[in-house]
């Protein structure tokens, strides 16, 4: 069962979208602009995302391109523009398929069908096990622990993805905010520790004896995997 997220402001075209997406096993959800988007896109990442051109606030075009700062998320992207150069761009900023409206809802769903059975081989393809009781699906975004899908937030994901590429390295906190947090000017090392807690609270849930997580007096973090 895969998440779709429909991003349309004609409710006629999103909701028959929805109903035969539905219909087929999918979980959708829809948001009517941009901004409503990229909330639900980086809080709650679907598997796919079907994306209008012509939203109310931003464009589809920079929706997607705000989107590719943080996630190589498929994308389709429904659309009235059938020129040439609208095609280019849509690919060139990472689409995986473009479609022009008017179009039969039940070819759409053929789309996102092919489209899921892509993308799940590349990520099967991409799931690097790490010994510990880890696997990292990088191209998901997705860690499990022991055979379960850990519910990460998207620093948390990646505090943990840096921390699995190199088992037992010790990495400190400037290191860890250089390669986590970047630029960002409000994180500090008491930002690390309070997401290195949340990380082992979670860990903990799946196996309460394990501590993966290992803490070095003033120098930093590893992971025993």
């Amino acid at each position: 069962m895969s998440r779709v997220l429909i991003v349309d402001d004609e409710p006629a075209i999103a909701d028959t979208l929805s109903y035969v997406l539905r219909s087929e096993g999918h979980v959708v959800e829809q948001a009517e602009n941009g901004a409503a988007a990229l909330a639900l896109l980086r809080d709650a990442p679907p598997d796919l995302a079907l994306v209008d051109i012509g939203l109310p606030d931003i464009s589809g075009f920079e929706l997607v391109r705000r989107l590719r700062a943080f996630s190589t998320l498929p994308v389709m992207f429904l659309t009235a523009r059938s020129e040439e150069i609208d095609r280019v761009m849509g690919f060139e900023l990472g689409a995986d398929d473009y479609v022009v409206k008017p179009f039969s809802p039940r070819e759409v769903a053929g789309r996102v069908r092919a489209i899921l059975r892509r993308t799940a081989a590349v990520a099967s393809a991409a799931a690097a096990p790490v010994s510990g009781g880890f696997t990292l699906f990088e191209l998901e975004a997705r860690i499990e622990y022991r055979g379960q899908a850990l519910p990460l937030t998207r620093f948390e994901f990646r505090l943990l993805a840096h921390l699995l590429r190199a088992p037992r390295r010790v990495f400190s906190r400037e290191q860890l905010l250089d390669a986590v947090w970047g630029n960002d000017r409000d994180s500090t090392d008491r930002t690390v520790d309070t997401h290195v807690k949340t990380l082992r609270a979670k860990l903990r849930e799946v196996a309460p004896d394990a501590d993966p997580i290992q803490t070095h007096r003033g120098l930093g973090y590893s992971v025993q995997a």
